[in-house]
């Protein structure tokens, strides 16, 4: 089944705490499937982490190990024990070991899970895309591919074939794909859950062994025969050529005939994460405490330093820093954020859009339509290269942020749509090249850094789009690029604490530190 990206999957979502979309949010997704899969029931686990990916040296203190063994206990990515799971983890019965060996993985962010209980055992290869989005690539040896936005109801059996047969006389799967293959289960996706009494009549079958039932870890669903109206800029202008739709209203098409979806609840759904971005700055700017930290609350004296006139005057850009700053230190306090697009770049675009939409004055409706923008762009990106900065640098997560968040502040100015597109082009072209170099290998510094960079990168290229700046690549083809020059940046500067500013001798004598008072242990 073909899906592609929607706003609140892959672009502003998932709402979380912790240090890092890709491995805190995805892991927990990954647990969540691991927990259904053995039906909440497991004594012991063990974690395989390949040594050439980024995980073998960042699992623990970016959250990794935190985030699975939420999942492992069927929690959200925001329940607010997580920081605990470990030892909640361990109260439960649940023993857990984590190796680091040549498991051959060809992506950086690879899971291998064995599971086992009393009467079963399971294995599970996953990968963490980007974001907080994921692929089950492998169970129990054969290969699938499942995102986690579906009800998947995978029935072992001896006879596969019949088990498909028997359901087609159902009647009930006109929505269902049922997957057989040469697989030792049938594979049922669904946007709701098998019938209770389906489920029963299946396991009274004698060629049943068992029925397991896994629950999406997505908000939105994908639907059978997916269609969108367009999934480029270029498709995008084309559906656009005889509706004169504005951008923020393309955005809300694609959502609801991605989701299968209304309209109205395609906005109200953006209603909800403004309201969480909102409450994030308010939490950072009244000073925000965790002990597992590299930086303080910057963000207090920043703006008791702007109230006092006591800065360069610099009104919109100085608000901007005070909002992604506020956000980027809730996030590092595991406070409840929004990845939009990354938890490492989740304060650039909405730092810049509510920093923006409060300076001009504008409604909170106005501040929900520039959201959607910026999902659309980031729907682009998605599609056609990554906001995993394991795969793409930083240029991944703060590149495109600053690309989405200068399409929405033109938006935002009443710039057209085609200065949006302007101005996000221009802002992923001064984002290529970007290395990702945690210090401490923690997701905050020079991560704060560079989702400042990226909001006042974005605030410049709206201004120029808006005055007729000439972009000259069209923002597809700087997409493109992104991903290839991506993929020519050595893996010691994608997030593996193995080069830049990772490795200077103050960021290991940081690291050394923040070791002896650790949160996020591994097993």
């Amino acid at each position: 089944m073909e899906t592609f990206p929607s706003i609140f999957n892959d672009v502003v979502g998932p709402v979380m705490r912790g240090p890092s979309s890709s491995h805190c949010a995805a892991s927990l997704r990954i647990g969540r499937i691991c927990h259904d899969l053995m039906d909440g029931q497991i004594s012991s686990i063990e974690i395989d982490f390949d040594p050439n990916g980024s995980l073998a040296t960042t699992h623990k203190d970016q959250g990794s190990d935190m985030g699975l063994f939420g999942g492992f206990l069927g929690w959200e990515a925001y329940d607010e024990r997580l920081v605990h799971s470990e030892q909640h983890l361990g109260a439960a019965g649940i023993q857990a070991k984590i190796n680091i060996k040549d498991i051959q993985a060809e992506h950086p962010n690879t899971y291998k899970i064995t599971l086992t209980n009393p009467w079963e055992s399971h294995q599970v290869i996953a990968i963490s895309t980007g974001g907080g989005m994921i692929e089950v690539i492998e169970i129990d040896g054969t290969k699938v591919s499942m995102a986690g936005d579906s009800y998947v109801t995978l029935v072992f059996a001896d006879d596969p074939v019949g088990i498909q047969k028997y359901l087609e006389k159902t009647g009930d799967c006109a929505d269902w794909d049922i997957i057989v293959d040469e697989r030792p289960f049938v594979e049922i996706r669904s946007r709701e859950s098998l019938d209770t009494n389906l489920i029963q009549d299946l396991l009274a079958l004698e060629t049943v062994r068992s029925a397991k039932q896994i629950r999406p870890v997505l908000p939105i669903l994908s639907v059978k025969n997916q269609t969108v109206p367009f999934i480029t800029c270029e498709e995008m202008l084309a559906y656009n050529q005889d509706k004169g739709l504005s951008l923020w209203e393309l955005a809300v098409r694609y959502e609801s005939m991605r989701g299968n979806i209304s309209e109205a609840e395609v906005l109200s759904k953006m209603e909800d994460i403004r309201i969480i971005l909102k409450n994030a700055v308010e939490t950072g700017l009244k000073g925000t405490h965790f002990e597992d930290r590299i930086l303080g609350p910057q963000s207090v004296k920043f703006k008791s330093m702007v109230e006092d006139r006591k800065l360069v005057a610099a009104d919109v850009l100085n608000k901007i820093i005070m909002y992604v700053s506020a956000i980027m230190e809730v996030k590092s306090s595991m406070g409840v954020i929004v990845a939009a697009p990354t938890a490492g770049s989740c304060g650039a675009m909405p730092g810049s859009v509510l920093a923006v939409a409060d300076t001009l004055g504008l409604s909170d409706e106005e501040t929900v339509k520039a959201l959607m923008v910026a999902g659309l762009i980031g729907v682009f990106i998605a599609a056609h290269s990554t906001f995993a900065a394991e795969v793409g640098g930083c240029q991944a997560e703060c590149g495109s942020g600053s690309c989405m968040a200068a399409a929405a502040i033109v938006s935002l100015a009443g710039g057209s749509l085609q200065q949006s597109l302007s101005a996000a082009s221009m802002a992923l072209q001064s984002s290529l090249g970007m290395i990702c170099d945690p210090i401490g290998n923690r997701v905050e510094a020079p991560c704060l850094n560079r989702n400042v960079m990226a909001a006042s990168n974005a605030l410049s290229c709206a201004n120029m789009a808006m005055a007729d700046y000439d972009h000259l690549i069209p923002l597809d083809e700087v997409i493109e690029t992104m991903y290839v020059v991506g993929n020519s940046i050595p893996n010691t500067l994608r997030c593996t604490n193995l080069g830049g500013l990772s490795i200077t001798k103050t960021a290991k004598e940081i690291e050394a530190r923040l070791g002896q008072k650790q949160f996020f242990k591994s097993c």
